[in-house]
């Protein structure tokens, strides 16, 4: 929850977004305004890799206070409350992450159909989770535009390729143990109810 000043509307109070809890992050690396936040996970890149919790079932997130406990796991869990909002405040950097994560959920999410078994949708999700030709922050085709601020060399905009490669296919992983997470290899219609929303609007 947020504190300090509240958002009103003339009548009424009106409840926000959620805004990220790594925002409190004093000194996150930055590539142009995109935060480099730590990530637990086995895909290889320029993150921080936090501590690994292999008795932790992949359809789980760790406490918020746990130290392996990072981005993705709140990605996860505001998605489906902020995919209702179509304004969105950046209060820090972390919100940004927070933000692509939310509209890359909603990209795999749409890859999913309500008669997919597991292994067709890992297929499909994996298919566009592993494509590196995607836009990033100053590309012509990056739908976030305005409230990013590109990297300055070719080198950054390297690095912060291969991280949001990291972010894309850790939270599809994590994605798909949760929309399977019964054991009946049928995906959650709960899950899928959410695949039409645009958060603030936009898709990746």
């Amino acid at each position: 929850m947020h504190h300090g000043q509240p958002y009103l509307t003339t009548t009424t109070a009106k409840m926000p977004a959620y805004n990220s809890i790594f925002n409190t992050d004093t000194s996150p690396q930055l590539i142009g305004t995109f935060p480099l936040l730590p990530l637990r996970t086995k895909t290889r890149g320029p993150a921080y890799t936090l501590p690994l919790l292999p008795s932790l079932p992949p359809s789980q997130s760790p406490e918020p206070d746990d130290d392996s406990y990072d981005a993705l796991d709140e990605v996860l869990s505001l998605f489906r409350a902020n995919t209702f909002f179509r304004n969105f405040e950046i209060q820090g950097p972390a919100d940004r992450l927070l933000v692509y994560g939310i509209l890359w959920v909603s990209e795999c999410l749409g890859k999913i159909r309500n008669n997919m078994s597991g292994r067709e949708a890992q297929k499909e999700v994996s298919n566009i989770a592993l494509d590196t030709n995607f836009a990033i922050p100053g590309d012509p085709g990056f739908p976030l535009n305005q409230i990013f601020t590109p990297p300055s060399t070719r080198q950054e905009a390297e690095v912060l390729r291969q991280y949001l490669m990291q972010v894309r296919q850790e939270l599809a992983t994590r994605l798909l143990a949760r929309i399977y997470e019964d054991g009946t290899d049928k995906p959650s219609k709960w899950w899928l109810s959410f695949a039409k929303r645009k958060f603030m609007g936009k898709s990746l």
